[in-house]
């Protein structure tokens, strides 16, 4: 296999007809998922969509936006995921950075339109994208539907899609998965299609079920969507029950009535799950394996989650490293579960590096670096990131401290940067002060993490003003720019940010104060 479309055209050509993915009550098979993903390639060929290219997808997880990523991987052009949670100014700059040639999408999710945002999108890339319209959803002025474009694409001969194929994989990128900078502007981490094969099939070995059966609810933008869940699943011949709207009983149905055989989510997530009323009544008899992944998971959870009878795993990762840098096979050892992230990831080349440029001696932090074939080939269009990021022998920095325990595991112990991780998600602070800093209201403001016993860190924003503002105009600027995972949970409204002796604001003094204001659980 070359390409990550592969996945699904190997089954379709071995066994056609088993099940691929579920998503409410129907039901696609390898075969009819892999004619979605020829009949959509050559659309985007007859559209004028070659190697390198971009297709940016807004949709729900649901088959149709698998068959955009596969179809659009399949064919050399770049793939980048938007999520539907994102504010205007979200989608704006993420699209006029990495500038898609089409942008497939759902005009209408839950109430919102989203007609608006994307034509401000298009608009500001210049030469506008070509918008096209997910069958079912109304089209906008301008737009035309997704059945137009499969139509225009049906005089795509055969020769010309395989030659198209034929000419891309491999280490040659195939997606733009965003995650926030330290700057306040997103950075495109692009991924190729030797990477994310070698890591599902390597996950797929550490981790075996059999049969595979996923729960994915996770948004299309984030690796735990394409790259834990959905990649791996399909590479082991396994199905996918989709889910639009994560709710907690909900999940619990899907996975009983669908016979779930691996769980995989934050711990934000499981502790909604174990929090259902009468959540031992649910049948989770086809559960083989449950993985957290995103951030530590509470003893208290792994204890109650190890009373299902089945094994427990983790890892440690990033999208820059395409997912896992370290892991842990399936234990029932609530102590590794608890206070390691496993061994090295097959195949990474991990080192623990001292601000000294030595390397850290068994038992003391350093910041992990990591060498693979999974790692990032680039930050799309940003060389400066990418030679910050990457150093000259391939290893990239991540900015988070770890310490190697006698045993051979790892144990995360801190972070470099100010980076916290809400529900499983990376929140940059910069991202959130800029957006703050931009209301007219206020001076300055400083956004520090804080634990919590949901969703693992939340953000406090401490605001300096320029004049009188309440904390409700902040909530709403902020929920008019932000999706809500990046949005500080409290307000601080300070005289003066507190700095240290050489102008920088003081951090730490802000967190402590975080810390001592903060409402016990």
């Amino acid at each position: 296999m070359r390409r990550i479309s592969d996945v699904v055209a190997h089954m379709a050509r071995w066994r056609p007809d088993v099940e691929a993915a579920v998503f409410e009550g129907r039901r696609w098979s390898y075969g009819e998922l892999d004619a979605q993903v020829d009949a959509l390639a050559r659309a985007l060929l007859a559209a004028g969509v070659g190697k390198g290219d971009r297709v940016a997808t807004l949709q729900t997880p649901r088959p149709e936006f698998l068959v955009s990523l596969l179809a659009t991987a399949s064919i050399g052009a770049i793939w980048v995921g938007l999520n539907p949670r994102y504010r205007a100014d979200e989608i704006v700059r993420i699209v006029t950075h990495a500038r898609p040639s089409l942008l497939i999408s759902r005009s209408e999710i839950g109430g919102r339109r989203y007609d608006e945002d994307l034509e401000l999108a298009r608009r500001a890339c210049g030469r506008r994208p070509r918008l096209i319209v997910f069958d079912g959803d109304p089209v906008p002025e301008g737009a035309a539907a997704l059945e137009e474009l499969l139509g225009a694409g049906a005089g795509t001969s055969d020769s010309e899609l395989a030659r198209a194929r034929e000419q891309c994989g491999g280490r040659e990128p195939c997606m733009i998965v965003y995650t926030s900078g330290s700057t306040g502007v997103p950075k495109g981490a692009l991924l190729g299609h030797e990477g994310i094969l070698e890591f599902c099939r390597e996950q797929n070995r550490l981790w075996p079920v059999d049969p595979v059966r996923v729960l994915n609810y996770f948004p299309i933008n984030h690796v735990g969507c394409v790259i834990d869940l959905a990649l791996p699943c399909l590479l082991a011949g396994g199905c996918i029950v989709f889910m639009e709207r994560f709710e907690a009983a909900r999940s619990l149905e899907l996975a009983a009535a669908e016979r779930v055989t691996l769980l995989g989510s934050v711990p934000s997530v499981f502790h909604l799950q174990l929090a259902v009323p009468q959540f031992e009544s649910y049948d989770l008899s086809a559960l083989q394996l449950i993985v957290f992944e995103g951030a530590p998971m509470p003893a208290a959870l792994i204890d109650r989650l190890l009373l299902l009878g089945v094994p427990l795993a983790t890892n440690y990762g990033m999208t820059e490293t395409t997912s896992a840098i370290t892991a842990l096979a399936p234990t029932r050892d609530a102590e590794l579960l608890a206070n390691t992230v496993g061994n090295a990831f097959d195949g990474v080349d991990l080192k623990l590096m001292r601000d000294d440029g030595e390397e850290a001696a068994p038992g003391e932090a350093g910041e992990v670096w990591a060498r693979s074939r999974y790692n990032l080939i680039g930050y799309w269009n940003d060389a400066q990131a990418t030679s910050r990021a990457l150093t000259r022998d391939g290893f990239f920095r991540t900015g988070d401290l770890a310490v190697r325990r006698g045993d051979g595991r790892y144990t995360l112990v801190g972070r470099l940067r100010e980076m916290f991780k809400s529900g499983g998600y990376n929140v940059y602070p910069r991202e959130i002060e800029t957006v703050l800093e931009a209301h007219p209201g206020v001076a300055a403001a400083a956004v520090v993490g804080v634990p919590d016993p949901l969703w693992q860190e939340v953000g406090v924003a401490f605001v300096e003003m320029r004049g009188p503002l309440e904390i409700a105009a902040l909530e709403a600027w902020c929920r008019e720019r932000l999706a809500n995972y990046k949005r500080p949970k409290r307000f601080e409204i300070v005289p003066a940010l507190p700095l240290l002796p050489i102008g920088k604001v003081d951090r730490q003094a802000l967190r402590r104060a975080a810390l001592g204001q903060a409402s016990q659980p």
